[in-house]
């Protein structure tokens, strides 16, 4: 990289630290004073409560010493902030609180006390986030996993449920994290990304979202795949906005994330085993149930096992429009990890009968990636065909060439369209769906 380019990039850096400066002038020095008292504080962390005014009162007294020592020079207003937020913090969700507020981090990894990880626009940084030890960490993953009726211990040492901002989190202890207990919580802004933010972002372009926009009101079933992070649940909240306001959606999530715009929505979640093992809620019996709630369409937050058939007899049996997302790694890895899922219901299908119902039944493929930039783009809109002997044939209608990096390492390419247009324009226009014509210009 050339001095120019570094320059460029130095600016950058700190006018970015800069702007983080004035959204909290006081940040850094928050943090520094919580480390410190966090490690001067001989206190059981399972104590510190809202309404253990003991411990609070001790906290409060250490900040005070530290801000009086340390910061003397501060205005009493700045001080009393300060002291205020920190409070707040501690007492709180401890040293990560700041970071669960920062609207610009996606991602909080907690990998062990003293390794905190995030995500702040598609790229992981390590923090200098520290817990006191296990046990503090241990602390503050039980008061999260409380204050959502759930329980984490040695005979349940896992958990997998959302906070009351939307956020999710998973947790695991030991016995099962052998290095210690381990956080992780996916946070999702409270305001849901609309298609004109992505065009934005450039996620896709506007042709594509006027050609996905038709798609949902043709009632095409599409699945939207991709790896993990690459904002597979962003795009099906935007696809949610083009289904009409008239029709009843029923959502299935194994924790719910979907934030739908409507009136007539049902929101399922599914229920773990008690401690005994039983009451266990799956998505299949979610799914089967809601075949009885009238539903137009069903969406699926995510499919990954044998509820993969139950999903696609739905969208066979006069749900079409449906929608759900699967993991995958490209569009034809898609339909190999459908065949496998079909299989893991139990119900000896022969391959070409599985095949055909697949090429049947999903209309279209919106793939997602995220690059090597922490971008994240649709990549392929591809259609299912049919099938072609045993294979199951797709054509692209819309792909993102990528064509290397600039200075900055900064993904370069552009969205094309494939010159093919989709089988199922004729059954669109029937239903009264028309394409303009310079989307497949």
């Amino acid at each position: 990289m050339v001095l120019g380019d570094r320059l460029k990039v130095a600016s950058m850096q700190e006018m970015e630290g800069n702007l983080r400066n004035t959204m909290d002038p006081f940040a850094d020095i928050k943090l520094k004073i919580q480390m410190q008292v966090i490690n001067e504080l001989d206190i059981d962390f399972s104590e510190i409560t809202d309404t253990n005014n003991r411990i609070k009162k001790r906290i409060h007294e250490s900040i005070l010493v530290v801000i009086d020592s340390d910061y003397s020079h501060f205005k009493a207003e700045d001080k009393q902030r300060i002291v205020d937020e920190l409070m707040d913090e501690i007492v709180g969700y401890g040293p990560i609180t700041y970071l669960i507020n920062d609207n610009d981090i996606t991602e909080i990894m907690v990998n062990a006390f003293d390794h905190v990880f995030i995500e702040k626009e598609g790229k992981i940084e390590l923090t200098n986030v520290k817990f006191k030890d296990n046990g503090h960490l241990l602390h503050i993953i039980k008061k999260m996993a409380e204050g959502i009726g759930k329980r984490i211990d040695d005979s349940s040492p896992l958990v997998d449920a959302r906070l009351p901002d939307g956020s999710r989190i998973n947790a695991i202890i030991p016995p099962l994290a052998i290095d210690g207990p381990s956080l992780t919580i996916r946070k999702f802004p409270d305001d849901p990304m609309t298609a004109h933010d992505l065009i934005n972002i450039h996620t896709m372009t506007s042709k594509m979202a006027n050609f996905i926009e038709k798609c949902v009101q043709g009632r095409l079933n599409i699945i939207i795949s991709g790896g993990t992070g690459s904002g597979k649940t962003t795009t099906l909240n935007v696809l949610s906005n083009y289904i009409p306001k008239n029709e009843r959606i029923v959502t299935i999530e194994d924790s719910a994330e979907l934030k739908l715009q409507m009136e007539n929505l049902v929101r399922l979640e599914v229920r773990p085993p008690n401690i005994e093992g039983k009451g266990e809620i799956t998505i299949r019996d979610l799914i089967r149930n809601s075949l009885r709630m009238r539903p137009d369409r069903i969406i699926v937050g995510e499919v990954r096992t044998g509820e993969a058939l139950d999903m696609l007899q739905a969208m066979n049996t006069g749900h079409d429009g449906s929608i759900t997302t699967l993991h995958a790694n490209s569009p034809r890895d898609l339909l190999s990890r459908l065949e496998t899922m079909v299989l893991m219901s139990g119900m000896d299908l022969p391959i070409r009968m599985m095949k055909e119902q697949i090429s049947s039944t999903i209309d279209l493929i919106i793939f997602q990636s995220r690059l090597s930039d922490g971008t994240r783009k649709i990549t392929h809109i591809t259609e299912v065909q049919g099938m072609e002997g045993e294979v199951i044939t797709l054509q692209d209608i819309f792909k993102f060439q990528q064509q290397g990096l600039d200075n900055f390492r900064k993904v370069q390419g552009q969205f094309v369209y494939s010159g093919v247009k989709p089988l199922f324009l004729r059954k669109l226009e029937e239903k009264g769906i028309h394409f303009p014509a310079e989307i497949f210009s």
